[in-house]
């Protein structure tokens, strides 16, 4: 299989696109991250998000240490071409690091950002 489709994204200097995921049936934006060349051809591939760790700098598989994978039904690219939407199943019902089921949990309120949705999990119970 040719890799052209790969071509046609706008890759950033840093050969990064922006990667939103989004809740396949609510439609809820559970998250947003970065893919690079090979983390798309993957999660193409595999059938499961695959993103770059940019703290990491390596690969990083949703769901590798937290077992909250992400099985990818639809992969979109926008009119732009440099942002890419992936619709999800979130496995777990745990997209965040911090417990909860996505990762935009802070409101702007008039005291500042304000945390609207609960954790769900302790992320010390998730992450041993």
């Amino acid at each position: 299989m040719s890799d052209d489709w790969l071509d046609e994204v706008k890759w950033d200097a840093d050969g990064l696109v922006a990667a939103i995921a989004q809740e396949a049936g609510s439609g809820q934006v559970l998250m947003l991250a970065w893919m690079n060349r090979e983390a798309l051809a993957l999660t193409r591939e595999t059938g499961h998000a695959v993103y770059w760790s940019r703290s990491r700098n390596r690969l990083w598989h949703k769901g590798e240490e937290s077992g909250h994978q992400q099985v990818v039904r639809d992969i979109r690219l926008d009119c732009d071409g440099d942002v890419i939407l992936l619709q999800v199943e979130q496995k777990g019902g745990i997209a965040c690091h911090t417990g909860r089921h996505r990762c935009f949990y802070r409101q702007l309120q008039d005291a500042g950002w304000v945390a609207v949705e609960p954790v769900l999990r302790d992320p010390d119970d998730i992450y041993k």
